[in-house]
């Protein structure tokens, strides 16, 4: 192969692809792929073929690391590409017109509760923790303060179709319970902390977040692999406008997170 690499290479770098699409596997509990991310850090040639491969297979390399592993997201149109179909199917969505929306909002809150700074998403060494509670307080405290804002400004009933991305969803959220339970006690799939509920295990499925208890529906915290997928996110105009609302702020030096009630006077213009 040219520039010096064998195609003993090329294997290597479709293996750390390979274990980079493997959600739980990572570098600190694998020798291969501990190996394969240090010659990633030291050998340019190397990842440059790993980003070749990658391409070739309708991926993008977000970042290698011996904390994430290697982090991919798939371009438009490849075979890896999960597409919202695709995300009902496996969360087993009863609604799937309403509750795709829905559960877009509802992973939109969990990223920016799990890194609600700047400084969060820079920080390597930062671990976020959000629970099920905390997500379906800041949706639902986001959907009061849009209901107030329609209402100061006069709008009609139903939201504007040029409107902010959020504005668009807020009612629907607002109009679902919070947590009905089945005869057996369990939270309904289809309450909005049933969705959260089904929203964070998914993630933690696929390596983004672990869970730590089962309390209130359960409480997760955050995996380097998640921290890179969200400062992709964070350049998203629905992110920043539910991190301008004011509802979302960090609560506790060392990670916890919490969604608090701001005054209405002081909310920020979106």
């Amino acid at each position: 192969m040219a520039d010096g690499l064998r195609a003993s290479d090329a294997e290597d770098a479709a293996r750390l692809i390979a274990l980079g699409l493997r959600p739980r596997q990572l570098p600190s509990r694998d020798v291969v792929y501990a190996d394969l991310v240090r010659r990633h850090e030291q050998d340019p040639a190397f990842t440059d073929l790993v980003d070749a491969v990658a391409a070739g297979l309708g991926l993008a390399v977000l970042a290698v690391t011996r904390q994430s592993g290697a982090v991919l997201a798939a371009m438009t149109d490849s075979v890896f590409e999960m597409k919202i179909d695709d995300y009902a199917k496996r969360t087993a969505l009863r609604d799937r017109q309403i509750e795709k929306v829905l559960h877009g909002v509802i992973h939109l809150a969990v990223a920016a509760l799990s890194f609600p700074r700047p400084a969060d998403l820079a920080d390597d060494t930062y671990v976020g923790r959000v629970s099920v509670e905390q997500v379906d307080q800041a949706v639902r405290e986001a959907c009061r303060v849009l209901d107030e804002r329609t209402a100061a400004a006069d709008l009609n009933a139903d939201p504007l179709q040029d409107s902010p991305g959020l504005e668009q969803v807020w009612r629907v959220y607002a109009r679902r319970p919070s947590a009905s339970a089945t005869s057996a006690g369990r939270v309904t799939s289809d309450s909005t902390r049933g969705m959260t509920q089904k929203a964070l295990r998914f993630l933690a499925d696929q390596g983004f977040l672990h869970q730590v208890n089962d309390e209130g529906g359960g409480t997760f915290r955050t995996t380097p692999r998640y921290q890179v997928q969200v400062r992709e996110l964070a350049a998203e105009r629905a992110f920043d406008e539910l991190i301008a609302m004011g509802v979302i702020h960090a609560g506790n030096p060392n990670g916890s997170i919490r969604a608090s009630r701001p005054e209405p006077e002081g909310l920020p213009d979106v």
